[in-house]
């Protein structure tokens, strides 16, 4: 079954994160031009992850109980509806409310979609299947900056909110047409069971810790790269695009991949290995002066996301298999929010304070720290 679904699955997930990944090389140029200090546009991009977090775990619960296609439709149609929204801000105040609403809607969709994966994965497969869908969320997410970049240059930033907007209506229609709702015997149906049970497991709490991390660290270089490149190397849209899709494109195209190495190599140790590459990427930054110096750096950091992602996926895949696998997978995704509304805010401050090199080293510091749980929390469960 996972063969007939996963086509229509990966398609509206690639059409909608093409569609946000536009906006990842202008926020921080646009709420610069509003007005934004740094620790503004830290909290412009904490905003979206801090009521993503608050919802998913719930959202994710629900879908267990009810059944996913209503949420991830739901949340697709809102992605939309609120695209509208980044055109007709005009102060960093309205801005940061778009981005709180934009969170909320996500929580509807990535856990959910995941879900949906991860229910029909077969056993041993779980690595693949998990791999080819980060490939497919990854492959939208790494086109939409060069898209954006290029967009934006030649067509202004109404364009591309314009694109995301349309590219999820896109992504809602796949979903409310063709993909069939999951067999209700396939979902966890405990309705007694806490929101944060998952997090009983030993192998839960590691991979929350990783996931925090990583998305910290990812977070601090979506939302600086584009300001260290444009101020301090003095890049421009185009080629800023093309260093954040390299390194999310990168680490797209090996996860189709990496996903069937995670189901024959030890995932706890992939895991482990792609956490260390990243927090190497992030130190390194600093010292990139020229275009070629930052891309070499950035196919670096897909690397590292490739050898761990499907790694960790797959992991909570069988975790979610005993807790509920919207539930498990909603907390993954919960850390992953959490990393990414600390990451920027934290970093912000640093930059305003410090400077803009201690971002990244910041982000190098919280990888360091998420791994040592990593392995501290594997060794006990």
């Amino acid at each position: 079954m996972i063969k007939k679904i996963f086509p229509i699955l990966a398609l509206s997930i690639f059409s909608a994160m093409l569609g946000i990944g536009i906006i990842a090389p202008l926020l921080p140029l646009y709420a610069e031009n509003l007005g934004a200090s740094g620790i503004w546009i830290g909290i412009i991009f904490g905003a979206f992850s801090i009521s993503r977090a608050a919802f998913v775990p719930l959202f994710g619960r629900l879908s267990d109980r009810s059944g996913r296609k209503i949420f991830l439709s739901i949340g697709l149609l809102s992605y939309s509806v609120i695209s509208l929204g980044y055109i007709w801000a005009n102060s960093v105040e309205q801005l940061t409310l778009i981005r709180l609403i934009h969170g909320a809607a996500a929580g509807m969709i990535l856990p959910i979609a995941q879900a949906y994966v991860g229910d029909l994965s077969p056993a041993g497969e779980e690595g693949k299947w998990m791999g080819y869908f980060n490939a497919a969320f990854f492959t939208g997410f790494g086109f939409g900056p060069l898209m954006g970049g290029i967009l934006t240059e030649h067509l202004g930033m109404t364009a591309a909110f314009s694109a995301m907007g349309g590219l999820n209506l896109l992504a809602f229609l796949l979903v409310l047409l063709w993909l069939p709702e999951i067999e209700p015997s396939k979902i966890a149906q405990d309705h007694h069971a806490s929101l944060l049970k998952p997090l009983t497991s030993s192998v839960v709490r590691g991979l929350f810790s990783f996931r925090l991390a990583f998305s910290m660290g990812r977070g601090i270089f979506v939302t600086f790269l584009p300001i260290f490149a444009m101020v301090y190397v003095g890049l421009g849209p185009t080629h800023i695009g093309i260093l954040l899709a390299v390194t999310i494109l990168l680490m797209s195209i090996l996860q189709a991949f990496t996903g069937n190495i995670a189901d024959k190599l030890n995932r706890r140790m992939l895991v482990i290995l792609g956490s260390l590459i990243n927090v190497i990427f992030l130190a390194l930054i600093p010292f990139g002066h020229s275009f070629w110096q930052l891309l070499a750096l950035c196919a670096v950091g897909g690397i590292g996301g490739a050898i761990s992602m499907p790694a960790a996926s797959a992991l909570n895949v069988e975790e979610g298999r005993k807790f509920g696998m919207g539930s498990t997978l909603g907390i993954f995704t919960m850390a992953f929010s959490i990393g990414m509304a600390a990451g920027p805010i934290l970093s912000g401050f640093a930059a305003d304070f410090i400077n803009i090199d201690s971002v990244f080293y910041l982000g190098a510091g919280a990888g360091v720290i998420g791994t040592s749980l990593l392995i501290f929390y594997f060794t006990r469960g």
